[in-house]
């Protein structure tokens, strides 16, 4: 990468202040704003149809309003911006009570389903994960920061079944896993016109437990 596509040789600056300019209020807000607008400004391309691949530092810092520089140092490259950005498009986690496993499993997959909604919905939230997949790094440092986490987090809760005996604790629990998620997964991922009714999480959840009480 070239010290020009860097933002190097110019002053660091946020949202275009210069030292002409009376210096803004520093502070977490406007380092919110600031992030908020780069993200925006992302989004936007896509909406216009723009590539990742045509999508440049500079390209993105002149929609959002801000210096190259300011990009980069919240995210080292186009790949972790483009990962901020899918954490910010998709879906958020529910948050887990911990008193059920049965109830936190439901949670977990009703995110994916809820996800699988999302994206059929949204164009362009379909064109980013389409696109993100022609690229490698990218593809793998979403794996690796969002996809492993949830990951992580259904396992802590199959431990805890396991734990309280409510399942069988001789099975693997990357299986245990995958026969949760397995059938949600089909639908939302394989499928693109698989149906996902309410209730279905509960349906797939109640189904293998059955399968799996100790």
């Amino acid at each position: 990468m070239s010290p020009k596509d860097r933002g190097e040789g110019r002053p660091d600056e946020d949202e275009g202040e210069s030292s002409s300019r009376t210096p803004a209020v520093r502070g977490r807000p406007r380092s919110e704003a600031v992030e908020r607008a780069i993200i925006e400004g992302v989004m936007r391309l896509l909406e216009e149809g723009v590539s990742l691949g045509d999508m440049s530092i500079e390209r993105i810092a002149r929609t959002a309003g801000v210096g190259k520089a300011t990009i980069y140092r919240r995210w080292k490259g186009k790949e972790e911006l483009f990962v901020e950005v899918m954490r910010v498009v998709d879906e958020p986690d529910q948050e887990l009570a911990g008193d059920s496993v049965r109830d936190d499993l439901v949670a977990v997959l009703e995110g994916i389903r809820r996800r699988g909604l999302a994206k059929r919905s949204s164009a362009m939230l379909q064109s980013l994960l389409a696109q993100a997949k022609n690229y490698p790094q990218l593809w793998e440092l979403y794996h690796g920061e969002v996809v492993a986490r949830r990951r992580a987090r259904l396992t802590e809760v199959l431990q805890r079944g396991v734990a309280s005996g409510e399942l069988r604790g001789e099975l693997d629990l990357s299986l245990m896993a995958d026969l949760f998620t397995g059938p949600m997964l089909a639908r939302t991922i394989l499928s693109h016109d698989a149906p996902l009714p309410d209730g279905l999480s509960e349906a797939i959840v109640d189904t293998v437990i059955e399968g799996l009480r100790a």
